[in-house]
C-alpha cells in the first residue's frame, strides 16, 4: 500500500477548497424555490413520501386545527410499544423474537407460531464454512460498522439466488441476516481485538437454545456468562430499537435502494451505512463520552448548579466536544418525551442498583430534567425538548460493559427487523423507484475551450 494512500496531500486540500467553493449554494434560495431541505418542512414534519403499516409515531394532537404537542407514543403495527414490552415482561420472556416476527409478518404469533420462528432464526445462525476465518479475520476494521457492512455485502458471494427479489427469497435472506447480526458484529469485534490490541481470541458459536440478547452476551465475554437481568435490559433495548417509522434514514434507506430493484445484501449494507452515522445510529456512543467528561469536570454530581453551568458551557461551545449539543436531548419528531426513553428508564434504575451505580443514574435524571429548561431558554426551538432513546441506551450498554466499538451495531442487530419488513412491503407494493426532484440554480455558462481558460 502506498505511502500516501491515507494522506491529505498539499494538493488535495487546494482541490478541496475549490469543490467546497463551487458546492456552495445561498441558503436564501431555500426558500425562495419552497424546498424541504432533509425532506422536511420548516416546523421540522417530514415530508410525506409513502405509506407503510408497519409502524406508527405520535407526537401531536390536533386540537381546534393546531398541532398540539403531547406525549410520544409508539406503535407496531398498531399495538402501543409499552403495552408490548409490559406483555413479555409480565410473562418473564424474551420479546425481541414476537416483535421482529410482528414487524415482518404483520401480527402477533402465538406460542406454535413462535417456538417454530425461533427454530428458524437458530438454525440460520450459522456463518458459512470459513467465513469467519476469510472474510471476518482478514484486514478487520477498527469500525465495527464497517466491518458489518463488508460482512453483509459478501455474503452476496455465498448466496447462489443473491439476485432473486421474488419475495420468498428475500423473506428468506432477510432472516438469515437477522440470525446473523450478533454473529458478524461480535467476531468482528473480536477480530479487531485480537490482531490490532493482541487480545485473546475468543469464537464461542451460539446457543439454540438462547434469546438473540443472550445469544449476543454469551458470544461477546469470554467466560459467556451473564445475569438474567443483563440479559432482560438488552433484550428490551433491542425491542425499542428495532423499528421507528418508515422516514428514519436507514429506512428510508433501504426503500429507496429496494425500489431500484437491486439484491438484499447491497440493499442492507446500504442500510448499515447510514445508520454508521453520528447523527443517526452513533448518538449514544456521544452520550456515553459526554457523561464521562462531565463526571470529570464536575465536583458534586448533586449540585443542580454546577450541572447546570456544565450544561450550558456546553450549549455555548465551552465544554465537551465544542458541537454546542446537549447529546440524548431532543428527537426529530418527539417533543414532550420519547416512549422508548421513559420504557427504558423504568429498567435502568434497577441495573444501576445491581451494578452500584446509583449515583451515575442520579446525575442522568438530573442532566434529564434540567436540560430541556436551559435548552428552551439560549435555542429559538420549534418545538420541545426531551430525552432521547439514546440519552439512556449508552448507560445501559456502559453498564453491561459493552464495547463502544459494538453501540452502533447493536442498533443495527435490532433495526435489521424494521429494515426487513421495509423491504418486504416495498417489495409487496412496487412502485416507480424513488427520485426525489433537486432545483438546479447554477447560472447559465459558456463553454470555453481549454486554450483559453
Amino acid at each position: 500500500m502506498s505511502n500516501n494512500f491515507s494522506q491529505i496531500t498539499p494538493e488535495i486540500s487546494e482541490l478541496a477548497a475549490l469543490c467546497e467553493k463551487n458546492c456552495k449554494i445561498d441558503p436564501t434560495l431555500y426558500d425562495k424555490y419552497n424546498v424541504k431541505r432533509g425532506l422536511r418542512d420548516l416546523d421540522g414534519q417530514g415530508v410525506l413520501t409513502g405509506l407503510t403499516k408497519i409502524s406508527d409515531i405520535i407526537a401531536f394532537k390536533i386540537v381546534d386545527g393546531k398541532r398540539i404537542p403531547c406525549e410520544g407514543k409508539l406503535y407496531y403495527r398498531g399495538i402501543d410499544i409499552e403495552d408490548i414490552v409490559n406483555g413479555f415482561i409480565s410473562e418473564n420472556r424474551f420479546g425481541y423474537e414476537e416483535v421482529a416476527y410482528l414487524l415482518i409478518f404483520g401480527k402477533q404469533p402465538n406460542a406454535k407460531e413462535l417456538e417454530a420462528f425461533n427454530r428458524i432464526l437458530a438454525n440460520y445462525r450459522t456463518l458459512p464454512t470459513s467465513f469467519v476465518r476469510d472474510i471476518i479475520m482478514k484486514a478487520p476494521s477498527q469500525d465495527m460498522m464497517n466491518t458489518l457492512a463488508r460482512s453483509v455485502l459478501t455474503m452476496y458471494s455465498y448466496d447462489e439466488n443473491a439476485d432473486d427479489i421474488s419475495l420468498p427469497n428475500v423473506l428468506r435472506q432477510l432472516l438469515q441476516l437477522t440470525a446473523l447480526f450478533p454473529l458478524l458484529s461480535v467476531y468482528g469485534y473480536q477480530a479487531y481485538c485480537h490482531y490490532h490490541d493482541n487480545k485473546s481470541l475468543f469464537i464461542h458459536p451460539p446457543r439454540a437454545d438462547l434469546s438473540t440478547a443472550e445469544n449476543f452476551l454469551h458470544i461477546l465475554r469470554p467466560d459467556s456468562s451473564y445475569t438474567e437481568l443483563e440479559a432482560k435490559i438488552l433484550d428490551v433495548a433491542l425491542v425499542l430499537h428495532a423499528e421507528h417509522g418508515g422516514g428514519n434514514n436507514s429506512t428510508f434507506t433501504t426503500h429507496v435502494v429496494t425500489s431500484a430493484g437491486t439484491d438484499t445484501y447491497s440493499t442492507i449494507a446500504a442500510a448499515i451505512g447510514s445508520l454508521k452515522g453520528p447523527r443517526h445510529g452513533g448518538a449514544n456512543i456521544k452520550v456515553v463520552q459526554m457523561f464521562e467528561d462531565m463526571k470529570k469536570n464536575i465536583p458534586d454530581w448533586t449540585n443542580e448548579s454546577q450541572v447546570a453551568d456544565y450544561l450550558i458551557r456546553i450549549l455555548e461551545k465551552k465544554a465537551f466536544d465544542g458541537s454546542g449539543l446537549i447529546y440524548g436531548m431532543g428527537h426529530a419528531v418527539y417533543s414532550l418525551s420519547d416512549p422508548r426513553a421513559k420504557i427504558l428508564k423504568s429498567f435502568v434504575e434497577k441495573l444501576s442498583l445491581e451494578k452500584g451505580r446509583t449515583d451515575e443514574y442520579k446525575l442522568y435524571s438530573l442532566v434529564e430534567r434540567l436540560a430541556p429548561e436551559i435548552i428552551s431558554k439560549r435555542r429559538s426551538i420549534y418545538k420541545g425538548v426531551s430525552a432521547n432513546v439514546d440519552f439512556y441506551s449508552g448507560f445501559v450498554y456502559n453498564m453491561l460493559d459493552l464495547p463502544l466499538q459494538l453501540y452502533t451495531p447493536l442498533f443495527a442487530i435490532a433495526r435489521i427487523a424494521g429494515w426487513a419488513a421495509h423491504r418486504l412491503e416495498e417489495i409487496a407494493n412496487p412502485s416507480k423507484i424513488i427520485r426525489p426532484a433537486y432545483k438546479a440554480v447554477a447560472r447559465r455558462k459558456k463553454y470555453i475551450p481549454l486554450a483559453e481558460r
